[in-house]
C-alpha cells in the first residue's frame, strides 16, 4: 500500500478491495498491537497513547476494521440509517471515510431478543459506519485489555473459550483437598448499568470518541431515548469495555481473605465463581469486597442468580453442572441445557411437517453437531445417547404425522438404512441414491468422541511474542481435534506456577 488511500495496481474499487493482501494488512496491524501491549506492560503510558493514535489513523487498520464489519454475522442488519456495505466499492469508500475529525455517531436502533427465562434482552444496533469506528478503536484497545486482564477471565478474549473456563473449574475443584464453598455469582444487567463516568475516567482510549459513543442514545421505533449508563449490547467494542470494567475483581477477591484461604476466581463475561475455604469466609469478607468493587463501577450482584453453595451439592455454570461425588468432580451438561436444546430440536421438527426429510436433516445436523461438540470435553456420553434417543423418537412421530396410513415396515424402507450392526439410521437416502458422495444421515450426538480439553495457560496473550509458537501449536492441535499439553515460555516461572490453573487439565 502506498500513500494514505491507494492500493498498488488498483484499477477499480472492486479490483482494489479484492486484490488486497489481507495477510499483509493483518501483519501490519498486529505489529502495532504488539508494540502497544509491550509499552502497556512496561508502564509507558505516553508511548501507548502515541502508538494508539498511530494505529487509529493507519489505513491498514481502517481496512481491517471495515472488513470485520462487512464479514460478521450482523452484516445484513442495518442501523437507523438503513445503510449496508454490500459491494467492494462501498467497503473501500467506507475505509477511506473513517476519520476522527468531525465524527459524530448516530443513535442506535433498539430491538429485543428473547432470553431463556422468557424475558426480553435489549439489543442496540449501531450503523455500519459506527460499527467500523468501534472496530477500529477496538484494535487499539484490545492489546491493553489483554495486558490488564485477570488471569482467569475467559469471556470475550482472543484464544479463550467456555471450554477453557470449565477447564479452570476442573483445576480448581478437581483435587482431593480443593475448596468446597462456592459463590456462584451473576451481575445484574451488567452491560446496561456500567457507570459512564467510570468508563470515561479509566478506559485508556480517546475520551471524546468514547464519550460520544456512550451518549449516542437509541431509537425505539420513532422515539429517541438518551443513554445515561451502560454500554450497548450489540456494539463491537462493548465486550472489551465490560472486561476492562470487571478486570481487577480476581485481585480484590484474593486480597479480601487471608492467605491459604483457597480463594479462586473463574470469570466468563459477567458470570463468575469464587471459591473459599468456608461459606463464612465468603459471606463475611469476600462478597462485601466484591460488592464494593462493583458499586464503584455502578454495578451490583443479582440476588436472583447469586448464591453461596457447596461443590458437593452442585451448581450450574456455563451450561454445565459441576458436582463432587465421593471426592470426584463430575462435570456434565446441565438439565436446563439439555431441555433447552431438545425443546428447540422438537420445535424445528414439529414446524417442518411439510418439509422433505433431506431439508429437515440439513436443519438439524449443524445444531446437533454444534451442541455435542460444545459438551464433548465433559462427562457427556450417557447424556448424548439420551439426547439421540429423544431426537429419534421425535423424528418417528414426524414420520407418522406425515404418513398416518402407513405402518412401520413402510416407514423403515422410506426413511431408514442399515450399516453394520446399526439397523435404524435415519437417512435421506435409504437406497443409497442421493446424488451425494456419502449417505445423508441424521447426525448423532453419540458419534462425537469425548476428549478432555486442555485449557489455555493463564498468562498467555495473543499480543506477546513469547507465546506465538505456543498459540500456533495449540491451533494446530485444536484443528486435529486434540489438545496437547505444551509448556509456554515465561520470564517469571515462579510467578507463573503460583497462578491458579496454570497447569493444563490432567
Amino acid at each position: 500500500m502506498t500513500g494514505d488511500h491507494k492500493l498498488p495496481g488498483a484499477l477499480s474499487p472492486y479490483a482494489e478491495w479484492s486484490a488486497t493482501d489481507w495477510s499483509s494488512v493483518e501483519r501490519q496491524v498486529r505489529r502495532l498491537q504488539m508494540r502497544i501491549a509491550k509499552a502497556e506492560k512496561e508502564g509507558k503510558r505516553g508511548k501507548v497513547k502515541a502508538l494508539q493514535h498511530l494505529l487509529a489513523h493507519s489505513f491498514f487498520a481502517k481496512l481491517w476494521a471495515v472488513r470485520r464489519v462487512a464479514r460478521n454475522r450482523g452484516k445484513r442488519t442495518p442501523g437507523v440509517d438503513g445503510v449496508l456495505w454490500k459491494t467492494p466499492g462501498q467497503r473501500l469508500s467506507a475505509a477511506r471515510s473513517l476519520k476522527v475529525r468531525g465524527y459524530h455517531p448516530q443513535a442506535l436502533r433498539r430491538i429485543y431478543i428473547p432470553k431463556k427465562n422468557g424475558k426480553l434482552r435489549p439489543l442496540s444496533i449501531p450503523t455500519m459506519r459506527d460499527r467500523a469506528m468501534q472496530a477500529l478503536y477496538l484494535l487499539t484497545l484490545e492489546p491493553i485489555a489483554e495486558v490488564r486482564a485477570d488471569p482467569n477471565s475467559y469471556g470475550f478474549r482472543t484464544n479463550r473459550s467456555t471450554a477453557d473456563a470449565l477447564g479452570q473449574c476442573f483445576c480448581v475443584f478437581g483435587q482431593k483437598h480443593s475448596a468446597e464453598a462456592v459463590f456462584d455469582a451473576d451481575i445484574k444487567s451488567c452491560f446496561d448499568r456500567i457507570s459512564h463516568s467510570w468508563l470515561i475516567e479509566h478506559v485508556p482510549m480517546d475520551k471524546e470518541i468514547l464519550r460520544k459513543w456512550l451518549a449516542a442514545g437509541y431509537m425505539e421505533g420513532s422515539v429517541f431515548h438518551r443513554t445515561e449508563e451502560g454500554t450497548p449490547q450489540g456494539g463491537i467494542i462493548s465486550p472489551v469495555l465490560a472486561n476492562l470494567t470487571l478486570d481487577g475483581l480476581e485481585r480484590v477477591a484474593r486480597g479480601a481473605a487471608p492467605s491459604r484461604s483457597k480463594v479462586n476466581v473463574v470469570r466468563y463475561a459477567d458470570d463468575f465463581l469464587v471459591t473459599a475455604r468456608s461459606p463464612e469466609l465468603l459471606k463475611e469478607k469476600i462478597i462485601p469486597a466484591i460488592e464494593a468493587f462493583l458499586a464503584e463501577r455502578g454495578l451490583e450482584l443479582s440476588s436472583e442468580k447469586s448464591r453461596v453453595t457447596d461443590i458437593r451439592t452442585g451448581f450450574d455454570f456455563l451450561g454445565a453442572t459441576l458436582r463432587k461425588v465421593g471426592g470426584k468432580l463430575l462435570m456434565t451438561p446441565s438439565r436446563k441445557s439439555v431441555k433447552a436444546f431438545l425443546d428447540g430440536v422438537r420445535e424445528t421438527i414439529r414446524t417442518h411437517t411439510g418439509s422433505s426429510v433431506e431439508r429437515l436433516i440439513s436443519l438439524l445436523n449443524p445444531r446437533i453437531r454444534g451442541w455435542a461438540i460444545y459438551f464433548s470435553h465433559l462427562v457427556s456420553s450417557r447424556v448424548f445417547h439420551r439426547v439421540d434417543k429423544a431426537i429419534f423418537d421425535a423424528m418417528v412421530r414426524w414420520m407418522r404425522r406425515r404418513h398416518p396410513q402407513r405402518g412401520m415396515p413402510w416407514l423403515r424402507r422410506k426413511y431408514f438404512r442399515s450399516h453394520g450392526s446399526r439397523r435404524w439410521i435415519i437417512t435421506a437416502s435409504p437406497n443409497g441414491a442421493t446424488g451425494r458422495e456419502h449417505p445423508f444421515d441424521l447426525f448423532q450426538a453419540g458419534n462425537v468422541p469425548i476428549r478432555r480439553h486442555v485449557k489455555v495457560q493463564a498468562a498467555v496473550t495473543a499480543f506477546d511474542p513469547a507465546y506465538q509458537d505456543y498459540l500456533r501449536q495449540r491451533r494446530k492441535s485444536m484443528k486435529r481435534g486434540t489438545t496437547r499439553k505444551r509448556a509456554a515460555p515465561s520470564t517469571n516461572p515462579s510467578a507463573r506456577r503460583s497462578q491458579p490453573g496454570h497447569d493444563a487439565m490432567a
